[in-house]
């Protein structure tokens, strides 16, 4: 800091200089002096030959007498906002980078979360869930928990909105999935009317492995029903109301797809007779025990309420052991589940449903097994996204 005494008693870099002459009592009366020491004289006079004649010598003045004070740095480099005061907030379009809104005076502290409800109150066709708000036109979405003072932004931050479309809630969207084809697979297993001719309506199948079939598959979506009311915690609320009429095309046409083959009345059984049916059977029980346990596992790794990510680590339950050597490990017995169910039944529809979903959760299994490892430095070397030691 640099102070200059002028005969007002004030600091100012406006106004030309005077001679300042010598110090006021004041200062000394200040200091407890009356007059200056006199071990002080010396070298007072030398800094008062070396000063320029409008500037004091170094002396130590109390608060009182520094009036008004200029800061060199901030007249230089500028004054950064200091911590605690409201900040500007301007949200302009991703896309044609038009000024949408301007918040002014919003806390430090502040969340993306709580600008999204002011967003929200100038614009409500954009509610929380449809908002992604960014840093960079293309960049990231930035978190909800994200607070503003945290991120690299200056006294007036500036923000860009995407519009992420009509939004519907995960467990909305997983009911509906799970329950069509629970309810497409009955009809056909049933033979209700205009399926298979007048002749067939209402009639049931001679063989053993079609009532088991039946069993098997609304066990697996009676299963995954009841895992979205209690058991599954997302880590996002909501998902694109279009992706529910692609995710419902998927489940819900390969379901009537294997019924209508599995159900026919000139259905013929596996070839190798009850012990082929007895060892797809035992690999769709073990797989639907391992993919439970796995979900529990997962449950209990995020508190409710909470979006904390931790690394996954096999329980004293043996069906979690898999987590020693996969990473999702939920989609290993997914895919074992329904390669059972496919052996079982024999039927090329179900293979078909088992290889499409494969590659699907491979793909998810890929990109949850960077996730880990971008996140976190210690996670386990030798885990692989969903088979053990090859993919």
């Amino acid at each position: 800091m640099i102070c200059l005494w002028d005969s007002q008693n004030s600091w100012d870099f406006s106004k030309p200089r005077e001679p300042c002459g010598p110090e006021p009592a004041e200062a000394w009366a200040a200091l407890g002096l009356s007059r200056p020491p006199p071990e002080a004289g010396p070298a007072l006079h030398r800094a008062r030959r070396e000063v320029p004649p409008c500037l004091p010598p170094r002396v130590s003045l109390p608060p009182v007498l520094s009036r008004r004070c200029v800061h060199s740095k901030a007249s230089v480099l500028g004054d950064p906002a200091p911590r605690g005061r409201p900040q500007e907030v301007e949200i302009l379009d991703a896309k044609t980078r038009e000024k949408l809104c301007f918040l002014d005076k919003v806390e430090p502290h502040a969340t993306i979360a709580e600008i999204k409800n002011l967003f929200t109150k100038t614009h409500p066709q954009w509610y929380p869930a449809r908002q992604s708000l960014r840093l960079d036109p293309k960049g990231k979405s930035l978190k909800d928990e994200d607070v503003l003072q945290k991120l690299p932004v200056g006294t007036t931050a500036t923000l860009y909105f995407r519009d992420l479309g009509a939004q519907i809630s995960w467990v909305t969207v997983f009911l509906t999935e799970y329950a069509g084809p629970l309810f497409i697979y009955l009809l056909f297993y049933f033979r209700v009317p205009f399926i298979y001719g007048h002749k067939y309506d209402f009639t049931s199948s001679r063989h053993t492995v079609v009532h088991l079939a039946c069993i098997c598959h609304s066990f697996h979506y009676i299963k995954r029903l009841l895992e979205t009311l209690f058991v599954h915690r997302f880590s996002h609320g909501t998902m694109p109301l279009r992706n529910i009429f692609k995710n419902c095309t998927y489940y819900w046409g390969f379901a009537a797809w294997m019924a209508y083959y599995i159900n026919h009345p000139l259905y013929t059984p596996p070839t190798y007779g009850a012990q082929q049916v007895k060892l797809a059977l035992a690999i769709f029980v073990i797989c639907q025990l391992g993919n439970f346990s796995i979900h529990m596992a997962l449950r209990d790794l995020r508190p409710a309420g909470s979006k904390t990510r931790k690394i996954p680590y096999p329980t004293k339950n043996p069906f979690t052991w898999l987590f020693l050597l996969v990473s999702c490990p939920n989609y290993t017995y997914e895919v074992g589940s329904w390669i059972g169910f496919a052996i079982m039944t024999q039927c090329l529809p179900v293979a078909l449903f088992s290889l499409v979903g494969f590659t699907q959760m491979t793909i998810w299994a890929k990109g949850k097994h960077r996730s880990y490892l971008k996140e976190f430095r210690d996670y386990p070397p030798l885990r692989m996204p969903i088979i053990p030691f090859l993919l």
